[in-house]
């Protein structure tokens, strides 16, 4: 299966200039937890996610209307190909312990978003064993071995 048979196509993307408290109106509108920041290209030079902008904004003091979410966005941003098998996605979002992805096309331009939900929704065709192992990557859900 590829990573194109699987994504979400309808994703949100912002500018690095956008404001952080227009970033948050769009993600709470459309019931997103992420979304990627692209350049004037639509190359992807940034993503932020709801926890980074609580915790790199709110709990900073930030002015929500006056900062770019250039300020606190991450900029060293895990992509994969919309014609990359799922396979070496799943394992980008394990070494990676990333639950969304930003997907690109053979130009780099933003084209989609994968995503845990979009991997679970497709368990029976990529098999549950292999999602349940890339969430158990992610989430880092390892038994203590030194536990008694």
């Amino acid at each position: 299966m590829k990573v194109k048979d699987c994504m979400c196509n309808n994703v949100f993307s912002v500018k690095p200039e956008t404001n952080i408290k227009d970033v948050v109106k769009l993600m709470s509108q459309n019931h997103i937890g992420c979304v990627p920041v692209c350049d004037n290209n639509n190359d992807v030079c940034g993503i932020v996610t709801d926890r980074d902008i609580l915790l790199r904004s709110v709990a900073c003091n930030k002015d929500v209307t006056r900062t770019p979410i250039s300020e606190i966005m991450t900029t060293n941003v895990c992509t994969c190909e919309q014609n990359e098998n799922i396979n070496e996605a799943q394992n980008k979002m394990s070494t990676n312990q990333i639950r969304r992805l930003p997907v690109c096309d053979e130009k780099n331009n933003l084209v989609g978003i994968l995503t845990l939900g979009n991997l679970s929704q497709n368990d029976s065709q990529i098999g549950k064993h292999d999602v349940c192992t890339t969430l158990n990557n992610i989430c880092n859900c390892h038994e203590n071995k030194n536990a008694e």
